[in-house]
């Protein structure tokens, strides 16, 4: 849990979740929240969790596939991932997003 009230994101140290995906983490007794930068053409493989999460693409466009539908995302697209439900990606160019998940990440912390 942060115990700061008020935190720069560019304070927060980036971590690297897989190649080229990296992420500042911001958690919370019930949730996470992150900003996530990834590398043209890095590939998030096929995983699922139990976490409720929602990404929120601010710039670039990034294919991702959940269940079994897929769409090009671009800024100002959301995409809801339900518990448990299988989810993939692939930045088409470098992207910027803000993913939220309920509960907190422990194995971001």
């Amino acid at each position: 849990m942060q115990n700061n009230t008020f935190t720069n994101i560019n304070d927060i140290p980036e971590k690297e979740l897989v190649p080229g995906i990296y992420a500042r983490l911001v958690h919370m007794k019930g949730m996470s929240v992150a900003r996530v930068r990834i590398e043209k053409d890095a590939v998030l493989p096929e995983h699922a969790h139990v976490h409720e999460q929602v990404t929120n693409l601010l710039s670039g466009q990034l294919e991702m596939t959940v269940g079994d539908e897929t769409k090009v995302c671009k800024a100002g697209d959301v995409v809801i991932i339900p518990s448990k439900v299988s989810h993939s990606a692939k930045a088409l160019t470098e992207c910027e997003l803000i993913d939220v998940f309920q509960p907190v990440r422990e194995d971001y912390k």
